[in-house]
């Protein structure tokens, strides 16, 4: 058998002629080397069938090879033709001297010699006659029988199959014509994808016009009852003014007008009454009794009055608790929300738009939830560059307490987002001195990562999805999971409302292709992701940046109002107005160099700079004429002789700080502190580049392995509860995103429609050439669809994580959700190329294999758009398949190109395709492939181990993506 599937790989191109082997050649022949014959050994001849290399010649007992049987060239035993299979006995057509339905010829000088048997069987490419032949069927292996009509029969088919419905098939024919089903296929992929599509967004959409009545209704109500509630307690103090200007009547108290009675009466002034006259003969002890029970009997009802007050504070507490925990419909979640929200406005317009007794009044509220109080105190901090040891920031002592908005302002490179990041425990390729302590411990940052808030300068925020959906999705996975979906949704309404981003909450944020919000409104819902989980300590890149004047203010309204909570805000602020600079409370003032020049009260920044002899001109804005100052634009600021670079030093002094001894020596020391790189040779000055890249990226890994105990006391969701929250998501963002979808299928039917009626299926191949193509068109286009689930979402990503959500969970949620493509696909490109080229394998089987194809890109898919740049993944996702295919079938000359073949997905795509092609056309597994896959011997296990091994490579490249996210991502 091994000799005899060999011999296909020498298959000259002449038909009719012998080959030379070990037994015969084409001058000599020794008796039983002839085809179609079958002769045995001499009964002295030894043979070893088992390792022997050498056949030996067989010359004994020779006879033409039997119907139902075939020889092959130079072994002449019989072998049995298997079902299939058309093997009748040989004739001679003696105008092309050819034994027919075979190709051989007779021997060389023997004219008058018979023709034998079959001589071939599974040679298919150069001899097909062997095989009941395409149009026709054969019982047995001598016999043939023509196809009816309504019937088909492929090449070696033992009997005739009957056409599907809505199919036609004429007589003597291999193949029936599919295309009915083809079109019923398309048409039905596409119905099913068009409502899915497009009644998903109209479910979205009516969706939030029903919580949009919902959450009216409610913010109506809430109005009306605060509105009745304000007016009954004017009712009531009204009363109570009433009552008690009564009992201050009649307990004998005297009114201003009792002289005007006395007139009245006669009596003339009142002085004149004589007051020797006994007013006791007027009243009798019973009056007197009943005057003494009616202050006691109103002390009484004050008392129980105050406990009554008291009990039904307690009560309303309880039932508020019980209605947050118990709340099941939408309208009443809403009316609790919106209750809460106009109460809170109503007291803050009570007490005089949060002037310091509204403070007190807020602050002793027991209603309001208190976050954890964190001080942040820093000593010495000195952040200095790894790469050439410039010092970022040097000697910074300070301290920022909780219910205080600190604001840090300086001239462009003092280090303002270095002091942000360096506090937050995300300054990376630097290196550290001093320290900094949280309430008073020397502890670290990320231990509390989960109630501490970093808005970024750049506007992170998913651009198709709504501003409501943005928020609620951040608080659904950073609020405390004990937490009610009452509260949750009183949390998000509050920032909601706080913003100023009422009028745009269903609205979608935007992205570069498609507009949305205004870019004001998106720095607000950039601040509100992070304001929406309640943190301790909020830290705000220039949040102000881009917002006009109102939109300033409204934003730091709110942040007051996050204050009062005892939330600890440290923001940095470029160029803000005076009336914006006196929200602050605390302001920190850096040079350039990183050193600091004031860090204390807003109200008294302006005494201390006057102490130094600069003062601010009239009608200027204060910081931003000390921004000037710092940077050296004015030249002239006082009459004190003091420099802009003795800033920093003068500082120190007042605040009893140690001075550096070279900032002593040299003021400006600090602020230039470059090392001297001009003698360093071109290569000295790389290897210090590359090393110090080397350094950075170590120094990132590092920081994402980082590990340390929680210390926030907050448990959030678990990882499947954020898996269900990602998943809402994402499915959300993917059914925004229909018209792209949409393009993805319609390039699948193309492809298909393309490949399927350009290359058809033949018996000779196996369909190789059409299965080839296929999987590097399918590759292509799943690979480059695939990279958009994480090539574009890396930031967002970045953010999140460094939040403390569920990596884990976001990968599986993007992963599943990418599952419907991985199904979709391949019926959508299998609707057009299944049908066009027919092949002997089923749809199922064809099916199997693109799926498992699928999701093994689909993973390279996502290692590409992970460790790689955009453009870069895209390149590669193209090269990839291009490359590997036409390694996998290229003939293996050599180990390494063996190892590279073994090591691709399309040589187990490709195999998996052809074997289950040619396992159609014999009914058994013992098949012969084409090309460079031919070989001999597989059976059934070897198209389940093409399956398992494309399953392995995805599972193992979206293996190596999720390590990957995990070790580049930045935090």
């Amino acid at each position: 058998m091994k000799f005899y599937f060999n011999a296909f790989f020498n298959k000259s191109n002449s038909q009719g002629h012998l080959q030379p082997n070990v037994n015969c050649n084409l001058t000599s022949w020794v008796s039983g080397c002839e085809p179609g014959w079958g002769c045995s050994v001499e009964p002295t001849e030894q043979v070893d069938l088992q390792n022997s290399k050498d056949f030996p010649e067989r010359t004994e007992n020779c006879m033409a090879c039997c119907e139902g049987f075939f020889c092959p060239r130079g072994l002449t035993c019989m072998i049995p033709c298997p079902l299939g299979a058309h093997c009748p006995l040989a004739t001679l057509n003696k105008t092309t001297s050819l034994c027919e339905p075979y190709t051989y010829q007779l021997p060389p000088g023997r004219p008058n010699h018979t023709c034998g048997g079959a001589n071939v069987w599974a040679d298919i490419r150069s001899s097909g006659e062997v095989f009941c032949s395409a149009g026709s069927y054969c019982p047995t292996t001598t016999q043939k029988v023509p196809c009816d009509s309504g019937h088909y029969c492929r090449m070696g088919s033992t009997s005739e199959k009957p056409c599907f419905k809505l199919t036609s098939c004429n007589p003597n024919t291999a193949n029936q014509n599919m295309h009915a089903f083809g079109v019923m296929v398309i048409a039905g992929v596409s119905t099913i994808l068009l409502i899915i599509y497009n009644c998903s967004d109209q479910i979205l959409t009516t969706r939030e016009k029903r919580q949009a009545k919902s959450r009216e209704a409610a913010v109506k109500k809430a109005k009306a009852n605060q509105r009745w509630k304000a007016a009954r307690e004017a009712t009531k103090k009204h009363v109570s003014e009433i009552r008690a200007q009564i009992n201050r009547t009649f307990s004998g108290k005297k009114s201003n007008h009792d002289g005007d009675t006395h007139m009245m009466l006669g009596r003339g002034d009142s002085s004149e009454i004589d007051e020797d006259i006994d007013m006791s003969k007027y009243s009798s002890p019973a009056s007197s009794s009943a005057a003494q029970s009616s202050y006691e009997i109103e002390d009484d009802a004050a008392a129980v009055s105050n406990e009554r007050a008291r009990l039904e504070a307690e009560e309303k507490r309880v039932k508020r608790q019980n209605l947050a925990k118990t709340k099941k419909t939408r309208s009443q979640i809403f009316k609790y929300a919106y209750d809460r929200i106009e109460k809170e406005k109503a007291m803050e317009q009570a007490n005089k738009n949060l002037t310091f007794s509204g403070i007190v009044a807020m602050a002793t509220n027991t209603e309001t939830r208190k976050r954890t109080l964190m001080e942040l105190s820093f000593r010495d901090l000195t952040l200095t560059l790894k790469s050439n040891g410039k010092h970022v920031l040097r000697c910074v002592t300070g301290i920022m307490k909780p219910g205080r908005i600190t604001a840090v302002m300086g001239p462009s490179g003092a280090g303002k987002t270095s002091l942000l990041s360096a506090l937050a425990g995300k300054a990376v390729g630097c290196k550290l001195s001093g320290s900094i302590l949280i309430n008073g411990k020397p502890e670290s940052i990320h231990s509390y990562k989960k109630i501490i808030g970093f808005v970024p300068q750049d506007d992170v925020v998913h651009g198709n999805l709504t501003v409501e959906e943005n928020l609620w999705f951040h608080a659904k996975c950073r609020l405390p999971a004990g937490l009610s979906k009452a509260d949750k949704v009183l949390v998000v309404e509050r920032i909601i409302d706080s913003l100023g981003l009422q009028a745009v909450r269903n609205s979608i944020v935007g992205t570069v292709e498609k507009r949305g919000i205004s870019g004001g409104q998106r720095k607000r819902v950039n601040v509100g992701l992070e304001m929406v989980m309640e943190p301790s300590v909020l830290f705000l890149d220039e949040p102000t940046s881009g917002l006009d004047s109102a939109s300033s203010q409204l934003l730091l309204r709110a942040l007051r109002h996050e204050a009062l909570e005892g939330v600890n805000i440290c923001m940095v602020v470029h160029q803000p107005s005076y009336t914006l600079f006196k929200t602050f409370n605390d302001l920190v003032l850096l040079a350039k160099g990183g050193l600091i020049v004031y860090h204390g009260s807003v109200n008294n920044v302006e005494e201390y700079f006057s102490g130094l002899g600069i003062n601010v001109p009239d009608r200027i804005n204060p910081p931003d004429y000390y921004i000037d100052v710092l940077e050296g634009v004015v030249i002239s600021i006082g009459n004190s002789g003091v420099g802009y670079k003795e800033l920093p030093q003068r500082w120190m002094l007042h605040k009893g700080y140690s001075v550096p001894l070279d900032m002593r020596n040299n003021s400006a020391a600090g602020l230039e502190t470059n090392p001297d790189t001009g003698n360093q040779t071109f290569a000295t000055e790389l290897w210090g580049d590359v090393y110090c890249n080397f350094r950075l990226r170590s120094d990132n890994i590092r920081h994402n392995f980082l590990k340390s105990r929680d210390l926030s006391h907050r448990r959030t969701p678990s990882m499947w509860l954020q898996y269900k929250y990602f998943l809402g998501r994402i499915a959300k963002q993917r059914m925004r995103e229909a018209q792209l979808q949409a393009t993805d299928y319609l390039i699948l039917l193309l492809a298909g429609a393309c490949l399927g009626s350009l290359i058809k299926a033949s018996d000779e191949s196996f369909g190789a050439p059409g299965y080839t193509y296929t999987i590097i068109a399918v590759s292509l286009l799943c690979k480059i669809a695939a990279l958009r689930s994480f090539s574009l979402d890396k930031l967002h990503y970045w953010r999140e994580s460094a939040s403390g959500m569920s990596s884990s969970a976001c990968f599986l949620a993007k992963d599943t959700i990418d599952f419907f493509n991985i199904l979709v696909k391949p019926l959508v490109y299998l609707s057009m190329f299944y049908f066009f080229t027919n092949p002997r394998s089923t749809f199922f089987d064809n099916y199997i294999v693109l799926v498992c194809l699928v999701y093994c890109v689909t993973g390279i898919a996502y290692a590409l758009a992970i460790f790689l740049q955009p453009s870069s993944a895209q390149l590669f996702s193209v090269l990839l398949p291009v490359v590997l295919t036409l390694v996998a079938t290229q003939p293996k000359n050599s180990e390494a190109i063996r190892i590279m073949a073994d090591l691709s997905y399309p040589k187990w795509a490709l195999e998996a395709f052809v074997i289950g092609n040619a396992q159609r056309y014999y009914g058994v597994w013992m098949i012969t492939r084409c090309g460079s896959l031919m070989k001999s011997g597989y059976d059934i296990n070897e198209w389940n181990l093409c399956i398992m091994i494309l399953l392995l490579i995805g599972v193992a490249t979206r293996g190596i993506a999720f390590v990957g996210m995990i070790i580049l991502q930045k935090k």
